[in-house]
């Protein structure tokens, strides 16, 4: 509660990589912090950015004005966090979407608050949903639709979820999709908490294996999607690009000092 209260108070503390905010946040004060949007009176987006991302969003203004708007950015990936030492205020370790939406799962499960998802391929959201509502009881998933939509079943989705009104929509269409998706329209609906977590579905559906808990806990999830899914090489490049990047602007930050 403490945390909350201090976020209300505009003392919301984050950091800025290659021009991209960054909350301050572990995962716990992340969970915090959403569960404190489910008391407000407008929708809230909580954004997820790793390296890769950020890279995109330093040559691509929109996508970086629409992170920059989030009401929470949290660092999903271990190369923004080591990133974060470079500029002198250290995250104090990796936050990833999942692991968020996985806890306010689990905690929202016995309440009246409600989830909607969106994104995956066809069957994924569904298949999701199922698998959530056999491992938490109780809990409220109140629709679902998958990633594939033209502008006229869009308007279906929006209809949806403006009837059904759920508190909490993950958003599940892949990067600079769902960010923009959710800063275009779904913060105009009525809803409470809004967080793009791309894969995401795919993990909780179980179509997808997230990394055993050794390869997390040494901070080598990367590698171990790599592992199995080799054609992410070229993704991958992105991180040494990446660290070079945020040293060498750091560099000419001293610079002009």
């Amino acid at each position: 509660m403490e945390n909350w209260q201090k976020w209300v108070r505009g003392l919301r503390e984050r950091i800025e990589i290659l021009g991209v905010g960054i909350d301050r946040v572990n995962l716990l004060e992340a969970q915090a912090r959403c569960l404190g949007f489910l008391n407000g009176q407008t929708a809230q987006m909580v954004f997820t950015p790793n390296a890769e991302m950020i890279m995109v969003a330093k040559e691509n203004k929109a996508f970086h004005k629409i992170l920059n708007e989030g009401d929470l950015v949290i660092a999903d990936g271990i190369g923004v966090v080591y990133a974060s030492h470079f500029v002198g205020k250290p995250l104090t370790e990796r936050v990833a979407g999942i692991d968020v939406a996985s806890l306010l799962l689990e905690q929202l499960a016995q309440t009246d608050y409600t989830f909607y998802f969106l994104g995956g391929a066809k069957g994924v959201a569904q298949k999701a949903k199922k698998k959530l509502e056999q491992k938490h009881p109780g809990i409220k998933i109140v629709g679902c639709h998958d990633g594939y939509f033209d502008e006229v079943e869009q308007q279906n989705i929006i209809t949806e979820i403006s009837e059904k009104k759920p508190d909490v929509v993950f958003v599940c269409l892949g990067m600079i999709r769902q960010e923009t998706w959710i800063y275009e329209i779904g913060r105009h609906l009525p809803v409470k908490i809004l967080m793009g977590i791309g894969g995401s579905l795919d993990g909780f559906a179980g179509t997808v294996k997230r990394a055993p808990k050794i390869f997390i806990r040494c901070n080598l999830e990367w590698a171990y999607r790599l592992l199995k899914q080799p054609t992410r090489f070229m993704r991958m490049l992105a991180l040494p690009k990446f660290a070079w990047t945020v040293m060498v602007n750091r560099k000419k930050s001293e610079g002009v000092k």
